[in-house]
């Protein structure tokens, strides 16, 4: 043992060291481990090491990340801590991934939840359209269009022409009419009792 008061030995790597380098124990007569805490961690590590190895899966390596910067597990890239979102309930008041990998999950997630589609499945109905809007043929296809009523994906439009068909609230007649409008056949409703008016046939 140690001549100091305030140090012990580690039986592990036996080193003398303060009792700060010793966890607490209450099962022990002095109230502290018998091992500092390096060689716990050390000696958990190579168990949870050989364990995850035993079961045939994969053993992230420790990674040395400067201070202020965060690794990203995603895209296993080390990134400052501007490069993440805030996150109160975690460790280090950081999310899990960096705000690039969260764009990316947060844009798989919604295709999924509210098409029913993959990113691949996506890129197949753009190329299968030629890359352009199915509407004006000109812009590029970004924005997946679907029936509200039915969840039934219809194509990929430009944001321009998903807007329209949102703002003429998916009506073919009120398209229809739309088109006459713009081909110069205007026309207007009669009224024909306070508040009742007849469209044109």
């Amino acid at each position: 043992m140690a001549e100091e008061p305030n140090a012990r030995q580690c039986r592990s790597c036996e080193r003398d060291l303060p009792l700060a380098a010793f966890a607490r124990n209450k099962d022990r007569p002095d109230g502290l481990q018998v091992w500092c805490r390096e060689c716990v961690a050390q000696y958990s590590a190579a168990r949870y090491r050989r364990r995850r190895e035993a079961e045939g899966k994969t053993v992230r390596e420790k990674v040395d990340v400067p201070e202020g910067h965060k690794l990203c597990r995603a895209c296993g890239e080390v990134k400052p801590h501007r490069e993440w979102h805030r996150k109160r309930s975690a460790p280090d008041g950081l999310a899990s991934r960096c705000k690039a990998c969260r764009a990316v999950l947060l844009r798989q997630d919604h295709l999924k939840r509210t098409y029913g589609l993959t990113e691949a499945q996506r890129d197949e109905l753009i190329a299968a359209q030629g890359g352009v809007c199915c509407i004006c043929l000109s812009a590029p296809a970004t924005h997946v269009d679907h029936c509200h009523n039915t969840g039934r994906v219809r194509g990929v439009l430009c944001f321009n022409c998903n807007s329209g068909l949102g703002l003429l609230r998916d009506d073919p007649d009120a398209m229809y009419r739309a088109a006459d409008y713009l081909e110069g056949n205007a026309w207007k409703p009669t009224l024909v009792a306070p508040g009742v008016y007849q469209l044109p046939s």
